[in-house]
């Protein structure tokens, strides 16, 4: 597992495990910062509150099969304080990766002017890609697109569920949609997204929630 980040992430405020999960943010590796309410008191609503809920979260982002999840959950059984400490890693990568995108997001997306925690980012990714591979696709019974794809080794590591994520966000961040990269206006929200809208313009990350509330706000202070 890799080094622990010289920033702790904060505890947080309230655990939530039965609030549904959420893909609305572009890319998977957003919607796992996604997991938790980033509010001016601290963290809070966190998503994730168990590792059996984190191999929920890869399940439904498909960042893992079911075959995977299944051998994790056998692991985690008879394995609890590395399941805790992958549960640990995986709240140290979300923090890492909500600092970075707000930092990026908040000076338009001109990062060689922002002081960012790449090192800690860096050590998930030089620990994640130590294990990736290609190999041959698993035959289904139509033609492969591409004679061979990507794919995990299985070392037995809990915190394996992470290195998709990994992968995920640093193929973004490497790419030109870090300009397009936004932290959502709502009050107490602090959820990011990137903004694939034709104008460049989207300022919530759902205008379902935060969008018809801050809608509401407005009105009302209209009418006082």
């Amino acid at each position: 597992m890799p080094t622990r980040p010289a920033s702790a992430p904060p505890s947080a405020i309230s655990v939530d495990d039965t609030l549904p999960f959420q893909f609305i943010a572009g890319d998977v590796s957003l919607d796992f910062v996604n997991t938790v309410d980033w509010t001016s008191r601290g963290p809070a609503h966190d998503r994730i509150g168990s590792y059996g809920r984190l191999i929920e979260w890869g399940l439904a982002a498909g960042t893992i099969d079911e075959s995977g999840a299944t051998r994790l959950e056998r692991r985690a059984f008879s394995r609890q304080r590395d399941a805790a400490r992958a549960l640990d890693d995986a709240r140290a990568l979300r923090w890492t990766l909500r600092r970075l995108v707000s930092a990026i997001a908040g000076n338009d997306g001109a990062v060689a002017s922002v002081r960012l925690p790449l090192d800690e980012l860096n050590r998930f990714v030089a620990d994640g890609y130590a294990h990736v591979r290609l190999t041959k696709p698993a035959a289904r019974g139509t033609a492969p697109t591409s004679p061979l794809v990507w794919a995990w080794d299985d070392p037995g590591r809990l915190d394996s569920v992470l290195w998709p994520i990994v992968r995920n966000a640093a193929e973004l961040l490497a790419s030109p949609d870090t300009e397009r990269l936004r932290v959502c206006a709502g009050a107490d929200c602090g959820w990011v997204y990137v903004d694939r809208s034709r104008n460049g313009l989207r300022r919530w990350c759902q205008m379902s929630t935060c969008g018809t509330v801050e809608k509401t706000r407005r009105r009302r202070r209209r009418n006082d």
